[in-house]
């Protein structure tokens, strides 16, 4: 979730919540004023009723509220003196109008004791909350347009609001992605007077400085070591080859200088070897171009058919369809070139190679003795065997050149046969 969807949904929370809960507060402050405005002209009837009862002891007869808006009954002194003044809502049915039959109807009552000459009575005095219901359900109403009314507006403005703060950040984020080590000739910028943002610039510049420093060693580096390495163990090579030239060596120094330059010969390899593959994990292969591997293939099966038919390997390539990419041509050849090596290295004699291409799918299929461990095999210096003539790089370069161009790459062993699954996104 982004950021300002976070802000907005915690902003959004505290407003309902604080919006709720003053809206509750308010609709029973309102109704405890509207009871408690009622409450008193019931007080002032009360008077009134006990007054006029003293004036005129026809009233004291008036037992129900069939005539009127009070009821009196007599009650013992024990229960006078106990009783207290006791507001409350109740429901009493009256007809309305012309109805039939009476309905409940909401009232507020008000129960009290007096006395007169000597004797007790128990006083009851309602009045009719009807409009006042109506009122109460009326505000309630206006409350809760009120308070949606409220709720969209504050989200509305802060969504509105939070975009515009948040612009430049998103703003500079993208620039962020874009940016490529080598490749990108200025640093992203934010635009806004925004401390925060200022800053988190300032410590982004900062960090993209030291990188590009150590890009920049790095690519220098590499380009030493290429040369540095390089020519040391091909001058090396050239004076063992000059000196068996010479000849006058006995068979025994013949053999210990073959083996020597067997052994420059492999650090020349691997020397390449991890030269290629750092260049390829620090994106210094730039160029990109659509690649056909149907020609690939074809290409790199002639490079190796010599070699694999010293061991009576054949190879069968099944192409079902044209499959291709856009990534550095060089990349693409050592790719499959690397593939199909390994599929030749580590085969049987007399073995097939299938090469199965598919739309977005390309399969390396060798047959083999026993399987590998798919969970090393693209490490570096990985090898079936401790005598396997191979640096242990060829696939750690086919998985490096994979991830750069995000392409998924899977081995498994089915019926005897390796399996190595590339699929282009």
């Amino acid at each position: 979730m982004k950021l300002l969807n976070q802000s907005i949904g915690i902003i959004a929370v505290f407003v309902l919540g604080i919006i709720g809960l003053w809206a509750v507060i308010f609709y029973y402050s309102m109704i405890g004023e509207i009871k408690e405005s009622v409450d008193e002209g019931l007080s002032n009837y009360k008077r009134q009723i006990i007054y006029r009862a003293h004036q005129d002891t026809a009233l004291l007869k008036q037992v129900n509220f069939n005539e009127g808006f009070y009821a009196i009954r007599q009650i013992s002194q024990n229960q006078a003196l106990a009783m207290r003044d006791i507001y409350k809502d109740t429901l009493i049915y009256i007809r309305k109008g012309n109805d039939d039959t009476p309905e409940a109807e909401p009232f507020r009552m008000l129960t009290t004791a007096f006395e007169d000459d000597g004797l007790f009575f128990e006083l009851r005095v309602i009045n009719s909350m009807v409009e006042r219901v109506d009122l109460i359900n009326q505000l309630f109403r206006t409350t809760i347009w009120l308070y949606m009314v409220l709720i969209v507006s504050i989200l509305f403005i802060n969504n509105f609001v939070l975009r515009r703060v948040w612009r430049p950040f998103y703003h500079f984020l993208g620039q962020l992605k874009n940016f490529r080590l080598g490749r990108s000739d200025s640093f992203p910028t934010v635009k806004t007077k925004t401390r925060e943002f200022i800053d988190l610039q300032d410590a982004t510049h900062t960090l993209l400085r030291h990188n590009t420093a150590s890009f920049e060693q790095q690519k220098q580096f590499i380009g030493n070591a290429a040369h540095e390495l390089q020519t040391p163990l091909a001058i090396a090579l050239n004076k063992l080859e000059l000196l068996l030239e010479k000849g006058g060596l006995e068979d025994g120094q013949v053999e210990d200088i073959g083996d020597t330059m067997a052994v420059i010969e492999r650090l020349i390899r691997l020397n390449k070897s991890l030269l290629l593959l750092t260049k390829i994990e620090n994106h210094q292969f730039l160029e990109r171009q659509i690649v056909s591997f149907n020609q690939i293939v074809s290409n790199g099966v002639q490079e190796l058919e010599e070699m694999a038919a010293f061991r009576g390997i054949r190879f069968s390539i099944r192409g079902s369809a044209a499959l291709s990419a856009e990534m550095d041509p060089s990349l693409a050849e050592i790719f499959v070139f690397n593939l199909l090596r390994n599929a030749v290295f580590y085969s049987k004699d007399q073995a097939f190679i299938t090469v199965n291409i598919r739309k977005k799918e390309i399969q390396f299929i060798n047959d083999g003795e026993k399987s590998l461990d798919a969970t090393t095999i693209f490490n570096r210096f990985q090898k079936p065997s401790r005598d396997s003539g191979g640096s242990g790089l060829g696939l750690s370069i086919v998985k490096a050149i994979a991830d750069l161009y995000d392409f998924d790459i899977s081995y498994s062993f089915q019926h005897g046969q390796h399996y190595f699954v590339v699929r282009v996104r």
